[in-house]
């Protein structure tokens, strides 16, 4: 090769890798800022094809998507004086790229997350410190994260980053602090217990109350009734008994007197003492009786 072809080749390589640092592509999913001596110059920057002067200017890009970070558990304290362990995590993204840049050591996510968290913290304190245990477990996700909001709002803008959302993982309480709310759990429970338990009893005492009362009435009107239908089989059978009579009174009087025989007669150690000539025996000497 000549020197010639030599210097084309070279010419050709210096002009590529001059065109390849002279260029820069911005993804829909990033954010970028372009330096001119270590000085921002833009950061406002559309996804697409951008240009910058080789070995004077510097680009570099972040992440403009949404930033998850979980967090350890923190003590908080209440309103009433307790102490809450919360597990928590934020949702940011960066607002402002020029702003995130400088206020994290050159756009260290890591900085910036230690940042937000001291941030959220605060707000946390804020918004628990003005609400129960039982407030904190049962507030609105709306309420809670539209109260930390207020509270960290400007800090976090300082950073040059939005923050999305904030939500507790876990609540936990301190040994003692839940041996306590148990033992009122217990003896709240206790409490529904026994007034559910009086309450059945009485129920059940008024419902037995009515089940006697009810019974004594049925029996009562049985009673009146079997009364009833025996007096009138009683009256309709003297009044066949009478009938017969009339009709024939020497053979009501024997079947009257073979009723008797047969109710007196022939049971083991009974003793009947009567009168040879009683008229108890009218029938029963008489073989050719009528």
């Amino acid at each position: 090769m000549n020197n010639r072809a030599l210097v084309f080749v070279i010419a050709v390589a210096a002009v590529l890798i001059v065109g390849s640092r002279s260029v820069f592509v911005v993804n829909e999913t990033e954010l970028a800022i372009k330096f001119r001596f270590g000085e921002i110059v833009r950061a406002d920057y559309e996804p697409g094809l951008h240009f910058m002067i080789p070995f004077v200017n510097d680009v570099r890009t972040f992440d403009r998507r949404v930033l998850t970070r979980n967090y350890p558990s923190e003590q908080f304290l209440t309103s009433e004086g307790k102490i809450l362990n919360l597990d928590f995590y934020t949702k940011w993204r960066i607002s402002d790229v020029a702003q995130y840049y400088q206020s994290t050591s050159g756009g260290d996510e890591d900085v910036a997350a230690r940042r937000l968290a001291e941030i959220v913290k605060d707000g946390l304190k804020g918004v628990i410190a003005r609400r129960t245990i039982q407030q904190v477990v049962a507030a609105e996700r709306a309420e809670f994260i539209g109260d930390i909001l207020q509270v960290a709002g400007a800090s976090v803008q300082e950073l040059g980053i939005t923050l999305v959302d904030v939500r507790v993982k876990k609540i936990d309480l301190p040994d003692d602090v839940l041996d306590s709310v148990f033992n009122r759990m217990r003896q709240d429970f206790a409490r529904q217990a026994a007034q559910l338990r009086a309450e059945g009893d009485e129920i059940a005492q008024t419902v037995r109350a009515a089940a006697d009362r009810e019974r004594v009435e049925i029996l009562a009107e049985a009673t009146r009734q079997s009364e009833k239908i025996r007096g009138e089989g009683d009256a309709r059978s003297a009044e066949i008994y009478a009938t017969v009579y009339q009709k024939n009174p020497e053979f009501f009087a024997f079947h009257r007197s073979l009723e008797a025989y047969r109710n007196s007669l022939g049971k083991p150690e009974d003793v009947m003492v009567l009168a040879p000539d009683s008229e108890f025996f009218r029938y029963l000497g008489k073989s050719g009786g009528r």
